[in-house]
């Protein structure tokens, strides 16, 4: 059932498409969906940036052409899946281990459409584990830094991120400020980025649901 709802969620985002454009394309089992139902449309895409290789390579083998982010200005638009959500549209993400990419994607973008099943609404942020992209010489220090900040990192054993870096998956964190944590977190030295996307939230969230989808903006 939950892979009909994010199915269903994928197919709804095609709607905000529109043929000839360049968009840029998420990471994960919805975005997964969401690139199938792309390759369906009866006016394809002229491009599409990729936030990971696994994306990119799903991409491909679709017949779609896939560019790299500096080759265009701007993106018209950016799909992609969440592990939380909250009222807000303020999001978790991270899970599949692209965030650092997701994040630069999502920035470059006129508009962000979070594609979810309606098992990822919360009401505030922090049941799902933190992903935090760590340099690896500044593992230690930045756990410490972490831990000061009331979290618990753990990290993701026999996983290296697409720029070659580890994941500090946080638990145990209060996210009570979105904004004012992934700020912080981004300060620490040896932090790439953080799996909040809360100083740049998703603009539209379609959730998928055993009604139907349903739009939040």
């Amino acid at each position: 059932m939950s892979d009909d709802k994010k199915r269903a969620a994928a197919r709804a985002a095609i709607e905000r498409v529109a043929g000839g454009t360049v968009i840029g394309v998420g990471t994960g089992s919805t975005a997964d969906h969401f690139i199938d139902a792309l390759a369906e449309m009866a006016s394809p895409v002229e491009a599409a940036v990729a936030s990971s290789v696994a994306s990119a390579e799903r991409l491909a083998r679709h017949g779609i052409r896939v560019i790299e982010l500096a080759e265009v200005e701007r993106l018209a638009l950016y799909v992609d899946g969440a592990d939380e959500v909250d009222p807000d549209r303020r999001l978790i993400k991270g899970g599949g281990g692209a965030l650092t990419r997701e994040k630069i994607v999502a920035g470059a973008s006129d508009r962000f459409v979070c594609i979810v099943d309606d098992s990822k609404l919360v009401d505030r942020l922090g049941a799902f584990p933190l992903p935090v992209e760590v340099l690896p010489l500044a593992r230690r220090h930045v756990a410490m830094a972490i831990t000061s900040l009331g979290g618990r990192p753990v990290e993701r054993r026999s996983f290296t991120t697409d720029n070659g870096n580890l994941i500090l998956d946080v638990h145990g964190m209060t996210i009570d400020d979105p904004v004012d944590l992934e700020t912080r977190l981004n300060q620490i030295p040896g932090v790439v980025t953080n799996g909040l996307f809360a100083l740049r939230g998703a603009d539209t969230v379609l959730v998928g649901s055993a009604d139907g989808v349903r739009t939040i903006e």
